[in-house]
């Protein structure tokens, strides 16, 4: 069922190359359909949404009843199993906890010739959650995109996702929504949420940031209004990386590989060993789970097209090949895991040892589970309270200070040919010639 290839240059690339075809980019025939939808709702507002949702959605939204009510809100909380709303508080917990840990303050450094240095951190304003609907709904994408806003300070959180035919609101999603403080939540989805977020309308602000997953639909709108406002990224295809060696236990490998081919059929599962003893048993216990394992053909699609277990020379093989592919979740499963991971430069989110399953991270742990897809973990980071916040430079120099550089900064400034540059530097000390 995985394709069992022996690692080098050439399969290396052909994997790469394969794993591409998983881009955004390559949705072309859909940016027109979500240019037009952008448009249609920054001149109509409410009533372009409204049609949306009944036409995507068979949903009849009116203006009393697009946004979510406290009573909706707390008829959830009757329809969620009880011990499921303490999981998701539980979690809720470790999520924040983690997060406070990344909180940045302002900072200034005074001299004593005058100069004053520094940051200001700001949080911004207002930021938009977008949570997808339907059979995509996930209450721990709810937790993990609010709860870091909370923590950087964000003052308004407002969320949008799609209501059903029933004008209903998924209920876990609404329950997950109120534990992490979210502050108003309306019935929209796909691109013409994005748009309403973005330029506002008539009851949503118009807000500094849109963050959280969606169809291709929402992945193109948020990169069309990105620029006007800010972004979180664009969501690719989820994906996971195993690096093991001989030490590994086969269940265990397949178990997770198979944790993330469920997601879609672009799924990508990628396991990279060592050991070829390991390689074969991965493969048998992998065709046993798919046979019990309730989303059947979606695992097969996502193994067929982008399951590999590629098995390389030794470890440094394994570890370049690893560092090229540079996963969103990467396991490592060594007899030195620890020792392993400092040698790995591109990865989402590592866990190490054979009791840190990808889906511990998933819920439960506290760091969060929006991560760069599709290679861009070479450049960019998990979601964090850095990307609600922003940040001011403070300068201050006194007559003293400014004294013993200004013609320093005026020679610069001439050698740009900005000579008001210089003569704004140059006026504060017309009177010493």
């Amino acid at each position: 069922m995985m394709k069992i290839i022996t690692l080098n240059s050439q399969t290396k690339q052909n994997l790469l190359e394969n794993l591409l075809k998983r881009s955004t980019n390559d949705y072309g025939d859909y940016e027109k359909i979500v240019a037009d939808i952008i448009e249609n709702v920054k001149n109509r507002k409410e009533e372009a949404i409204f049609e949306y949702a009944q036409k995507f959605d068979s949903c009849h939204l009116t203006k009393e009843t697009f946004q979510v009510t406290r009573a909706e809100i707390d008829a959830a909380y009757q329809e969620v199993d009880a011990q499921f709303i303490e999981v998701m508080r539980a979690a809720a917990t470790n999520i924040r906890a983690y997060h406070e840990k990344q909180k940045r303050i302002s900072w200034f450094d005074a001299k004593e010739d005058g100069t004053i240095l520094g940051q200001k951190i700001t949080p911004m304003e207002k930021v938009g959650v977008y949570v997808p609907g339907g059979k995509a709904a996930y209450p721990s994408t709810t937790l993990m995109n609010v709860i870091p806003a909370k923590v950087a300070g964000v003052p308004t959180i407002i969320m949008t996702t799609p209501a059903n035919a029933d004008g209903k609101v998924y209920p876990a999603t609404l329950v997950a929504a109120d534990i992490a403080g979210v502050d108003v939540i309306y019935k929209t989805g796909g691109a013409q949420a994005i748009a309403a977020l973005a330029y506002g309308t008539e009851m949503i602000p118009k807000v500094d940031k849109i963050v959280g997953p969606g169809n291709i639909f929402v992945a193109l709108a948020k990169r069309a209004v990105y620029g006007h406002v800010s972004i979180d990224s664009i969501a690719g295809p989820s994906e996971i990386l195993v690096l093991a060696d001989e030490s590994a236990t086969p269940r265990y490998v397949a178990a997770d590989l198979l944790s993330q081919a469920e997601h879609d059929e672009l799924a990508s599962a990628i396991l990279i060993t060592t050991s070829k003893d390991l390689a074969n048993q991965v493969s048998k216990e992998i065709e046993h789970f798919v046979e019990v394992l309730e989303r059947k053909e979606i695992i097969q699609k996502s193994l067929k097209n982008y399951g590999y277990i590629l098995i390389a020379p030794d470890m440094e093989t394994a570890i370049e090949a690893t560092n090229e592919i540079a996963s969103e979740h990467l396991e490592i499963l060594t007899k030195d895991p620890f020792g392993t991971m400092t040698k790995i430069r591109n990865a989402g989110a590592i866990f190490l040892g054979e009791y840190s399953s990808e889906p511990l991270g998933d819920y439960y742990a506290g760091p969060n589970h929006v991560l760069p897809t599709n290679g861009t973990a070479k450049f960019f980071s998990p979601l964090n309270v850095d990307d609600y916040v922003k940040k001011s430079s403070i300068i201050s120099y006194s007559r003293e200070a400014l004294a013993k550089v200004h013609e320093n900064i005026e020679r610069f400034a001439r050698e740009e040919g900005l000579t008001a540059h210089a003569n704004s530097i140059h006026v504060r000390f017309e009177a010493d010639e």
